[in-house]
């Protein structure tokens, strides 16, 4: 770590941040529960390959390691601290931990800056003077950093994906880092880096943003953002972000009620609401309002081709829900295209009858048309120019009668999902167009839990075949919406 002369960073080693082969925990204990010993769990569960040395002054020993009584006596250098003593004693251990060559260490301990307190105020004020000595500083008052590529974790991450993925969090709050990876987890995201920062003392928003921006592991990023220190520099920072890779936003306290709980949560000042999203607009950044839609828009993000897209083809049993997608497609800026009458005559020749149609949206009439069948739709729908991606509906909980009238074994027997998998992706190979499967659930009580089971795993296997797959007609079109309008925007303004 360099310094100017002002003091400023100049250089921040993230790999030993993100990728620390020799790791403190200051603050663990061999008694009872705290988040130092919370976080050796974590890490030691989840499988961090690096060394691991415990500190407490107390010394002994915990998890089969020897217990360090001071920093000073761990042995060689460390890459990376986790410090989770009391308030007044974290400078102190920032300060032991900059001599010992780590470039940076998150601060789990609280009763900083978002209490209001001057003693608070003035805690935080000397963590920003050690960490400006040459030491960067998640937090304090987070959950820290989850890097599944390394094996680091947020507290009480001890059983997130180990497995990589494209997409970025970066977030004030550690339960909403908890939550989105949560989501994620069972949605089908996979990430490359979360970072829970807190009150942000020291490393923060805009140049965690501008890290990932340059990151070749990140493709997607996503924010959830109380407050920022720099208004210009961030939104400097977003522009240049958003120009190379999509940034999805979630603005917490946007509402007079919500600024308040951000005051007292974080201590940031959250911003007028039409402000912020005129900015985030001019920036092109993509806006969200939960952390549903923002794991809902960020696994269109990480899945689907980059490209705005137009005309889509839907196709499903039931004329009700093609006019729910016909509304949904308009509304998020999608049209649903006729098809040319040549195309409908070879969707009709497979479709079963009476009761179907092919104009787009098509209705298969029986919404148990097995794969095969569904799957000569796709392709011929596929061959209009005036496509660029296709929706389809399955209603797999149909498949329940399906099983009693054919005294199948269960209802895992009887559900063709295998089938179903193989023919979306092969039917994206072959058109070069994606396929995105709906899977609504309206079958919801105690005697249909196995429905939701067979759900699950069916989305499991699709998102394996690199098919995408949503819980309804409203968040599927809601997100390619996003995904399109990110594109065109970005195509209008860089021509990239």
């Amino acid at each position: 770590m360099n310094n100017d002369k002002s003091g400023n960073h100049t250089v921040t080693d993230y790999e030993k941040i993100f990728h620390p082969k020799k790791l403190a925990i200051v603050g663990v204990s061999a008694e009872g529960y705290g988040f130092g010993s919370g976080m050796l769990s974590s890490l030691l569960t989840i499988g961090y390959e690096g060394e691991i040395f415990p500190v407490n002054p107390k010394g002994g020993e915990i998890a089969g390691r020897k217990i360090y009584k001071t920093i000073e006596e761990i042995p060689g250098q460390i890459d990376f601290a986790v410090i989770a003593v009391a308030a007044p004693l974290v400078a102190r251990s920032l300060e032991d931990c900059l001599k010992k060559g780590a470039a940076g260490a998150e601060v789990l301990s609280s009763g900083f800056r978002e209490i209001g307190t001057p003693e608070g105020r003035s805690l935080e004020d000397d963590i920003k003077k050690v960490a400006r000595k040459g030491i960067r500083v998640v937090g304090p008052n987070c959950f820290g950093i989850y890097c599944p590529q390394s094996g680091l974790t947020i507290l009480p991450g001890a059983e997130f994906p180990r497995e990589g993925g494209p997409v970025a969090f970066l977030a004030q709050s550690g339960g909403m880092a908890n939550d989105f990876i949560n989501i994620g987890k069972w949605l089908g995201l996979r990430y490359s880096k979360v970072v829970s920062f807190g009150n942000g003392a020291d490393l923060r928003e805009t140049e965690l943003l501008q890290y990932l921006g340059d990151d070749p592991e990140t493709k997607v990023i996503c924010m959830y953002i109380e407050g920022v220190e720099d208004g210009a520099a961030f939104f400097d920072v977003l522009k240049q972000v958003t120009a190379k890779k999509p940034v999805i936003v979630y603005k917490g306290g946007l509402s007079e009620a919500g600024q308040r709980a951000v005051a007292s949560h974080t201590a940031s000042m959250g911003g007028s609401k039409a402000i912020w999203e005129a900015i985030l607009y001019q920036a092109n950044v993509v806006q969200v309002a939960t952390t549903w839609e923002m794991a809902q828009v960020s696994l269109a993000f990480a899945m689907l081709p980059e490209r705005a897209y137009k005309g889509i083809a839907v196709a499903g049993g039931g004329g009700a829900l093609g006019v729910a997608a016909c509304d949904a497609a308009e509304a998020n800026g999608m049209e649903l295209p006729q098809l040319k009458a040549e195309t409908q005559e070879k969707i009709m020749a497979v479709l079963p009858k009476p009761g179907s149609s092919a104009g787009n949206p098509i209705d298969v009439a029986n919404p148990g048309v097995p794969p095969f069948i569904l799957k000569q739709v796709l392709l011929h729908a596929a061959e209009e120019e005036k496509v660029d991606l296709q929706i389809l509906m399955q209603l797999l909980y149909v498949y329940k009668a399906i099983q009693r009238r054919e005294n199948a074994k269960s209802l895992r027997e009887a559900t063709p999902t295998i089938e179903l998998a193989d023919m979306m992706e092969d039917v994206q190979k072959k058109t070069g167009k994606p396929a995105v499967l709906v899977l609504p659930n309206n079958r919801q009580g105690l005697n249909d839990l196995d429905v939701e089971e067979i759900r699950r795993e069916a989305r499991e296997l699709f998102l394996k075949k690199n098919v995408l797959a949503f819980e309804n007609l409203t968040d599927a079109f809601h997100a390619i919406g996003q995904v399109s309008n990110y594109y065109r925007r970005r195509m209008e303004r860089t021509g990239a």
